[in-house]
């Protein structure tokens, strides 16, 4: 077998039927588009979602949920990611500069997870309970 050689399957490739082209075409006069009606027309079709006139699907079912548009700007800071941190007054801009939250966060929660051992002292940041028991716990004050 030689890469000239190679062709495709017998029948594969079938040229473009050319409708409206005639009677002895097969598919004149009304090209295959039968009389009358929304399919026979230049550009009649339904939009996206379109169920006849019944009301479609989307709009029978219910909606559900919520995308809160404030959800991103909070960001979560374990204990064990303060432990790692150089600095021992830590507020937003400290966590921001380490690279702990992003820099779109607007406010952070230090929330309990894992173990602090060394004395902190935190400002303008949101604890939880848990957190909160385990810095004063290992010497550290909030603000």
């Amino acid at each position: 077998m030689k890469l000239n050689d190679i062709k495709p399957a017998a029948g594969a490739k079938t040229s473009k039927v050319r409708v409206g082209r005639g009677i002895g075409s097969g598919l004149g006069k009304t090209a295959g588009r039968g009389h009358k009606g929304q399919h026979a027309r230049k550009g009649g079709y339904h939009k996206l979602g379109f169920e006849g006139g019944q009301m479609p699907i989307q709009r029978r079912l219910p909606k559900r949920g919520f995308n809160s548009p404030l959800a991103g700007l909070t960001a979560e800071v374990r204990l064990s990611e303060l432990e790692k941190m150089k600095a021992t007054e830590i507020d937003l801009a400290t966590l921001k500069a380490e690279g702990v939250v992003s820099a779109s966060a607007q406010t952070a929660k230090i929330i309990k997870s894992g173990a602090l051992s060394r004395k902190l002292a935190l400002k303008g940041v949101l604890v939880t309970k848990g957190a909160r028991e385990a810095i004063t716990a290992a010497g550290g004050s909030i603000d």
